[in-house]
């Protein structure tokens, strides 16, 4: 079982969830907000014990909080995003945890550059087109990350719950 280490942005639901749920596997239905990933996969879900989640706790205590604005729908072939400005604050946190476990790499390594990017939908371009159309008007939205949460399969391929939320150091944003 997989676990994952994300920013959650719940304020997006109501913008993204009906085109997540009809075309990704990290869907609303199982228990996956829509998020940022900062590293998946990571550790798997039996090693993630108390002492992985206080250091967990403790790299992201020292990492402030920022606020980032979704104001565009991008995509890459077959699939739909919305790009976070800024992006640098997600690829510092990325490289830290990274950096700390390196035997986890994001996406397992098998990209040279990690673009951080909250998932909309997978499909061919005319149902991408749809779903620019649905987004567009909904952007920009402005969000407060304040948080990162380590998200754990519960049941392979079916639920997913969160394990622990881990404060970001507060302060202005």
């Amino acid at each position: 079982m997989e676990t994952a280490v994300v920013c959650a942005f719940p304020e997006l639901s109501h913008v993204v969830d009906g085109w997540r749920e009809r075309t990704c596997d990290d869907r609303p239905s199982i228990g996956i907000p829509p998020h940022v990933t900062l590293l998946h996969p990571f550790v798997p879900a039996e090693l993630a014990d108390d002492g992985i989640v206080e250091e967990l706790e403790r790299l992201f205590a020292a990492a402030a909080q920022f606020v980032v604005t979704f104001r565009e729908l991008r995509r890459w072939p077959e699939m739909a995003y919305l790009a976070p400005e800024p992006s640098e604050p997600f690829s510092y946190l990325t490289e830290a945890i990274a950096g700390r476990w390196p035997a986890y790499p994001p996406y397992e390594g098998i990209h040279e550059t990690v673009i951080p990017h909250l998932t909309v939908a997978y499909g061919a371009d005319t149902l991408l087109d749809e779903v620019e159309a649905s987004v567009t008007p909904h952007l920009p939205i402005d969000a407060y990350v304040t948080d990162a949460v380590l998200l754990e399969e519960l049941e392979p391929d079916v639920r997913w719950g969160e394990r622990a939320r881990f404060p970001l150091t507060s302060g202005p944003l």
